[in-house]
């Protein structure tokens, strides 16, 4: 290509490589881990009976991986690629951005290192103990101020609707750590919450259904309404419903937490508040999955050939599922069913897998060539086998989890005349195994996808390609390399 075509980046995407680049790899290990602890309930033996191997550690470690190391890198790097190009500036304080790369690596790593060794505070996606969440609150006041530094520096007067997601992404997640992280210090690696029974169990899921919330619904809606118009080159299909959307769900979310708690020693008319909540919610939540698919209107011919639509289309797709399936489970009716079962681990995976791990893919395929420099990622047919054994692996695992936890909650409630129950918890165990190697199978199929995505990134790194060029040139090289 002409050296006279070769143009200076105005934006700063250094550390945005860098994030883009972990999260895969991220991703590669948390969901390695997920696949294992899966076999280890058809085969316990497969802990080789060394303690930090045992379900016990891995799981919180699998939780804390995929969550924080994966998805949160995924939300860094995309949030600080949004706003550079949204509020046509470069990043604020490039040195802080640093930092916060480095620090959140090293927060990452004391995941890997510290839960299988068994510190932990015990409180579900908190477990990390006090020394790491007092650093990590300093890298999440660095990130922030970075963030909404380089909003304070835009050169344009409007504030692009994806920001305000990301912000309020922002500021919740570090109230919510902050709260719910109060604890007192016994020694270097252990300490006890300050509050206790059912009002630490009301902070922990208030604390706990928010971080699904904002960080993993807020802060993936920001990616939502940046990267499906992008992509499929097409306005947001009703700006104003995506305002309404944002306050809606910020003012809402907040008060779902209780539907955790059903049945406990949680006062009545908070676990009823929880649920009402929880139902009412339902409706800006579709409202934004319907904004986002209806973006695709006149567009839609393009999921023919475009495998990055498709992640980002299906995506939504399983949003709106998920978003249904949960104030459906809030009803306290039909919580008494489904809580304590694979039911659950079902819908947690519905939306984890289905709507933040699909949505970070799509995002990053979008947003790797253009912070390399490159024409398209090195094998569009690499990202259509992607797509696909991550739908697959999607959809054996929350069926399986789904006919698991039914048959479950069905068993544990049947009772002979007597009142006697009619089965024992073990029998309930035998009959959910064909489906827990179901599951595992599922979670093959979407390692194996990250697996296709880590080498096609790796791939995409090798090539020798220093122009930059127009996203609209991109999208054509993936229809005519997938034609």
């Amino acid at each position: 290509m002409n050296a006279s075509k070769v143009l200076k980046n105005p934006y700063e995407y250094t550390v945005v490589r860098w994030f883009a680049v972990a999260t895969v790899i991220w991703g590669c290990v948390g969901m390695s881990l997920g696949v294992l602890i899966a076999a280890q309930l058809i085969w316990p033996e497969l802990n080789f009976n060394i303690p930090w191997l045992t379900y016990s550690r891995l799981r919180p470690t699998h939780t804390n991986t995929v969550i924080f190391s994966f998805a949160t890198s995924g939300l860094i790097a995309t949030s600080f690629y949004i706003v550079q190009r949204t509020c046509q500036t470069r990043l604020f304080a490039l040195p802080l951005a640093r930092f916060v790369f480095v620090g959140w690596q090293l927060i990452a790593l004391s995941i890997l290192i510290t839960l299988p060794l068994g510190y932990t505070s015990s409180k579900e996606y908190a477990e990390l103990e006090w020394p790491i969440d007092v650093f990590l609150l300093i890298v999440w006041v660095a990130y922030a101020i970075v963030f909404f530094g380089t909003i304070a520096k835009r050169k344009v007067e409007h504030i692009y609707v994806a920001n305000w997601f990301l912000g309020a992404f922002i500021i919740t997640v570090g109230v919510l750590h902050v709260v719910n992280s109060l604890a007192l210090p016994v020694h270097a690696m252990k300490s006890y919450s300050i509050y206790g029974g059912a009002v630490d169990a009301m902070v922990q899921w208030w604390y706990g259904h928010n971080a699904v919330g904002f960080l993993l619904t807020a802060g993936f809606l920001g990616l939502m309404y940046y990267f499906v118009p992008k992509q499929a080159q097409r306005p947001v299909y009703s700006y104003r419903l995506s305002i309404i959307h944002f306050w809606a769900l910020i003012s809402l979310y907040i008060w779902a937490g209780p539907h955790h708690l059903h049945y406990t020693a949680l006062p009545d008319w908070t676990q009823s508040l929880g649920m009402v909540m929880s139902l009412i919610l339902f409706v800006p939540s579709w409202g934004g999955m319907i904004n986002g698919i209806m973006t695709l209107s006149g567009a839609w011919h393009k999921l023919r050939f475009d495998p990055i639509l498709r992640f980002l289309v299906v995506s939504l797709s399983f949003y709106g599922m998920s978003t249904f399936e949960g104030p459906m489970m809030a009803i306290k009716t039909v919580n008494a069913l489904s809580h304590y079962t694979d039911w659950t681990i079902g819908h947690v995976h519905s939306g984890a897998l289905g709507w933040v791990a699909m949505i970070t893919i799509g995002s990053l395929y979008h947003m790797i060539p253009v912070v390399l420099n490159r024409q398209s990622m090195y094998s569009q047919s690499l990202i259509h086998v992607h797509f696909w054994l991550m739908t697959i692996g999607i959809i054996l695992y929350i069926v399986a989890m789904w006919i698991s936890g039914m048959t479950q909650g069905m068993m544990w409630r049947s009772v002979h005349d007597d009142g006697t129950l009619m089965y024992s918890f073990v029998e309930s165990l035998q009959a959910s195994y064909p489906f827990y190697f179901m599951r595992f199978i599922g979670g093959l199929f979407v390692v194996s996808g990250m697996g296709v995505m880590a080498y096609n990134l790796y791939r995409t790194l090798r090539l020798n390609e220093p122009a930059v060029v127009s996203e609209v040139a991109r999208v054509k090289t993936y229809a005519r390399e997938s034609l």
